[in-house]
Formats: structure tokens, C-alpha cells, sequence
């Protein structure tokens, strides 16, 4: 599974890092976990606004943070 953070810094982005990455551990998932900075390679995603979570190459959230049940969730939809 192919994961990336979409975000520019900013201290909701990295706690939806750090969200992602427990919440891969906590589920054992065989992921890679990308932080993406750059705003070209951020728009192409089309994001309007940050954080934004890739999953497999689709955009699943945008916007907002995600509690971790949330994030587990999502993954766990990606991996069926």
C-alpha cells in the first residue's frame, strides 16, 4: 500500500503524519508512508486545502484531520 500526507507543513499535516504512520503500525499494513511539501506536487492531486491523504494514488481526505479511527478505517477500505 502506497500512503502519502499531503501538506505543506503547517501542524494539522504533521499530525495527520503522525496519525497515518500509527495508525499503519497499530494494523500492521506492509505501507509506505510519503510526506508530500511540494504545492506543484500537491495540485496535482487537485487539493484545495491541506491535509490531504493519497491512498493507492486516489485522494481519500482533504481538508480536515482525521481521528485515528478515522485513518484506520480508511486504510482498511483501501486494502480490500
Amino acid at each position: 500500500m502506497e500512503i502519502k500526507v499531503l501538506g505543506t507543513g503547517c501542524a494539522k499535516c504533521k499530525q495527520l503524519e503522525k496519525t497515518v504512520r500509527a495508525a499503519v503500525d497499530e494494523m500492521g499494513l506492509d505501507a509506505t508512508v510519503e510526506k508530500v511539501t511540494e504545492l506543484t506536487d500537491i495540485m496535482e492531486y487537485g487539493l484545495m486545502s491541506t491535509p490531504g491523504l493519497v491512498v493507492n494514488g486516489e485522494v481519500r481526505l482533504a481538508g480536515r484531520l482525521p481521528k485515528l479511527a478515522e485513518v484506520k478505517s480508511i486504510l482498511e477500505r483501501a486494502d480490500a
